[in-house]
This record gives C-alpha cells, structure tokens and sequence, in this order.
C-alpha cells in the first residue's frame, strides 16, 4: 500500500507552516512540497493539487476557491483551512467531536471544511444546550473572545513585533494596549458558521478581541438564565456537556466550578492550552442569581487551526485519529 501524499497549498503562511511541523516527522505519510520560487506559479500548483492524495488549503478565502476548482480528478480530498466552504451543504464540516455522525461525515467526505478557532469554542459550548433543549432555539446568545494576535497572520504578527521592538527600545516591558476589540460592524465571517452548526434560530452577537500575546486565545459565552421558563442549574450544564464530550481525548470539560473559584489559578490564562489540540470547556454559574458563564480555552494555532487540520487529514485517511497530535 502506498503512503498517501499531502499537499500543503499555502505552506509558507502561519497555520501552514504549523502543519507541516506537525506532519514534518510521520513515517505514514508524504508531504510534498512546491519549489518556492513557483509558490504563485499556477500551472505548478495545478501539478501538485493533482498529485496529492489530500490536498490542505492555507490560503485566503478566494484563493482557496480557486485552488479547489484547480484540481480536476475525482481521487484527490480537500481539507481546507479557510472559511471559504464551511457553510456548504456538499462540504463535511470538520469538527469531528461535535456532534454524533459527524466523525463519519468527514472519514466518507471528499471535501472538508477545518473550523474556525471561534466557532470551535463556542459551539463546544453551545450546541450541546441546544440539543439537549437546556437553552432554546431562540435563545439570544452573546460571545466575547479573545485571541493571541497570531490568529491575525504573518501582518498582524509582523506588526504585533515590530510593535514590541519599538517599546523595548524605549524602554517599555510593556504594550500601551493589553487588548483591543476588532468586529465592531459585526458580520464577523466566522458568525455564519457558529449560526449554522449552533442550532439557534438566530445568529449569536459576537466581540472578538486581539490580545498582546502571541498564542492562545478564551470564548466566554454568557448566560442569563433568569431570562428562560425553567432555567437550568449550573451543575445541569455541566453534566450535559460533560455527558456530550465523554471520552473525547481533545475536548476536555474541566471539573465543575461555582463562582469566583478558578481552582488553581488566580485569573483565567488564555495561554493554559498552548500546544496541545484541546479545546478546555469550564462552567461557572450562581444558581441563586441565575446566572451562568461558559468558556474555552484552546490554542488558536492548535485545534483552533493547524492541530484541527491533522485530526482532520487522520480521519480523512483512515488513520489513528491522535496521531501527531499532543
């Protein structure tokens, strides 16, 4: 049996880069590569979509249609890293975990759609609510995240750095600004996809945020739950997404917590899941308020992008699912 070959179509990028270092040292598979100097060359890049067995896209939205529409046999898949195909009814969305069948959608699909790092947090929270009936259809969901400004890609990095060099020329160990909202005329593209897979009838309002650090990133989706009928009591939320995730090795529901308490720590540190492939659920809730806070934690790199792109190829290929991954 011959060892499948994988192509990465924009591996110079930041998430490209990231998974051909996870891929770099598998002996049950073949990364090819493209010359360099014909990174933008379209009838090379044509070639190597061709000859590769799964095809990985890390490239901006656009080109990414355009590389799809390059590949003209009927054996080469697709997983593609952009959010360009992620609402698509005839593309497998890749978030394997999510709910029951959908590991299967993705091993039998030829075309597969890698999450976006937001949605993967706040649909690990929120669609098993919606699905147990927890949380209504119709429920006005909000999320506020934060992101490490690697998400932003080798711009906003550049930039982040240069930034950084200039304050320590200065003599600043640290940044005027610790973070900064970013969205603020909504229509976030990642919004269709947390609508689509949530289950809710309407769209979530969603603030996103970059931060000054590198990797990492928190989704905080909070809970009203005076507003419901009959509200659910925290440890009911909990158990619900703890009973949906159970025996998961990459999603992993951190013990129930009341609040105020965040067991070992004394603030919530968006870095605690940096290179790993975990998305961290935590429930925090006052049942005599009403209230609830739900949150991820994951690296924006690792299942919110490249370590979510090789779980992904491993299922797509029929190979162990944690295989290069921590």
């Amino acid at each position: 049996m011959s060892i499948p070959k994988i192509f990465i179509d924009g591996e110079a990028g930041t998430t490209g880069l990231q998974i051909h270092q996870r891929l770099s040292n598998r002996t049950d598979l073949e990364v090819i590569s493209i010359n360099p100097a014909k990174r933008k060359d379209v009838d090379e890049r044509t070639k190597m979509l061709n000859a590769a067995d799964v095809a990985i896209l890390c490239l901006p939205d656009q080109a990414a249609v355009e590389a799809v529409a390059l590949v003209a046999n009927k054996t080469t898949k697709i997983l593609d890293a952009s959010s360009a195909h992620r609402t698509l009814s005839d593309w497998a969305y890749g978030f394997p975990e999510l709910i029951k069948g959908q590991r299967r959608a993705i091993s039998q699909s030829n075309r597969v759609a890698n999450p976006g790092c937001y949605p993967t947090g706040f649909l690990a929270l929120v669609t098993p609510l919606v699905k147990a009936g927890l949380l209504p259809e119709n429920f006005p969901t909000t999320i506020n995240a934060i992101s490490g400004y690697s998400g932003g890609g080798k711009q906003l990095i550049a930039q982040y750095e240069t930034f950084r060099k200039e304050e320590q020329d200065k003599g600043q160990s640290e940044s005027r600004e610790p973070f900064s909202p970013y969205g603020l005329k909504f229509g976030h593209k990642h919004v269709k996809e947390m609508h689509k897979f949530s289950g809710l009838n309407h769209a979530p309002l969603f603030v996103p945020a970059v931060g000054d650090f590198e990797q990492g990133m928190v989704v905080q989706v909070p809970l009203p739950l005076w507003s419901l009928e009959q509200p659910p009591t925290g440890e009911q939320i909990y158990e619900t997404i703890a009973q949906h995730f159970a025996g998961e090795p990459f999603v992993k529901v951190m013990p129930y917590a009341e609040t105020g308490d965040l067991r070992d720590e004394n603030f919530f540190v968006a870095k605690r899941a940096n290179g790993t492939n975990e998305v961290q659920l935590s429930v925090f809730a006052n049942d005599e308020t009403q209230e609830a806070l739900l949150m991820a934690r994951l690296d924006n790199l690792g299942k919110g992008a490249a370590g979510a792109a090789v779980q992904n190829l491993n299922i797509m290929l029929g190979l162990s699912e944690q295989e290069g991954l921590i």
